[in-house]
């Protein structure tokens, strides 16, 4: 089953299972792995919602074996990550973590989404378990929006990090601007008439992102490919792509899964792509969450962690625990 809701739309939704056309479809990071739900896209009664029954005793158990990293841990790591981004003069590379939660006896999952939903009504909201994986997470960044009638697409850039009251510095303006000129370059490729907005504050709960936006008009048939080459972005993985990629397996301590991928939504309008950002894997025992953090040259590692703690409450602090 799967329940999600879409930005600025309240209406909770699900996939029917009645056709074998896929509703959503969840890619993992390196897109060799999907989770698919199949059927017509359509509304679920507050009422129907209440009698469903999701909590940690409908999950498997946790049998990864997994520790977190501590501070010390996480700090001394991301030190080396720090010394190969300035070895390579790289723009920004992204180091995540997870965060393990155990301490409860149960988890609420239906009250704990309603909450989620309440906090981030901009973002792209779901909470699915298909027997064997069960996630949940509310993220707003969109890799991709492409209307059917019009072939409008539309994508945008969302980078750098810090609570609402703070202002931007030049570390996080400048782990914008790659994401920014990545988008902007391939965009190119398929159109010649890209229209891209003033980058501007994006409020996501207790954090706020740098965004710009884009659109422009493409081929129908050159959508797949667009957002083959739009993932990852920098935003996620770093710049260049293929590098970054190479040093997140060597400095990563978990394989991160469905965390950083993209959720693909068709509809009879429009086919969207939304970036799985704040999100957590949930178990039986255990709740696993994701956090990362576009790392620089000027990067501090006391900060950075403090910035994962932080974007880890989106999840933590909507969880109804017994």
């Amino acid at each position: 089953m799967i329940y999600f809701k879409f930005p600025f739309d309240e209406r909770l939704l699900s996939a029917d299972e009645k056709n074998t056309k896929n509703a959503v479809t969840f890619f993992s990071y390196n897109s060799l792995e999907q989770i698919s739900f199949s059927g017509d896209i359509f509304e679920i009664d507050a009422a129907e919602f209440v009698h469903t029954s999701i909590n940690n005793k409908s999950l498997i158990s946790d049998s990864t074996a997994s520790s977190a990293e501590t501070k010390e841990e996480y700090c001394e790591t991301l030190q080396k990550v720090i010394e190969v981004i300035k070895e390579n003069h790289l723009q920004k590379m992204v180091y995540s973590r997870r965060k393990i939660f155990t301490e409860f006896t149960s988890i609420d999952y239906k009250e704990s989404f309603k909450n989620l939903c309440e906090t981030y009504p901009n973002a792209f909201r779901y909470l699915f378990n298909d027997g064997k994986n069960a996630w949940m997470g509310a993220f707003s960044e969109v890799l991709g929006k492409f209307n059917k009638t019009t072939h409008e697409f539309e994508t945008m850039a969302l980078a750098g990090t810090l609570p609402v009251s703070e202002e931007w510095s030049e570390k996080e303006i400048e782990e914008q601007k790659p994401v920014t000129n990545y988008i902007q370059d391939i965009l190119k490729n398929y159109s010649d008439n890209v229209q891209q907005s003033e980058t501007y504050d994006h409020i996501s709960g207790n954090i706020k992102h740098l965004r710009t936006d884009f659109k422009t008009s493409i081929k129908p048939e050159d959508l797949d490919q667009i957002i083959q080459d739009l993932h990852p972005t920098p935003a996620v993985c770093g710049i260049p792509k293929d590098f970054c990629n190479e040093n997140i397996r060597k400095y990563e301590k978990f394989p991160r899964e469905f965390y950083a991928g993209y959720i693909k939504v068709e509809t009879q309008q429009s086919i969207l792509y939304f970036v799985n950002l704040r999100c957590a894997r949930l178990y039986k025992d255990s709740v696993h969450i994701f956090v990362g953090g576009g790392i620089t040259a000027q990067s501090n590692p006391d900060k950075e962690w403090k910035e994962t703690e932080l974007k880890s409450e989106a999840i933590l602090k909507n969880l109804v625990i017994f």
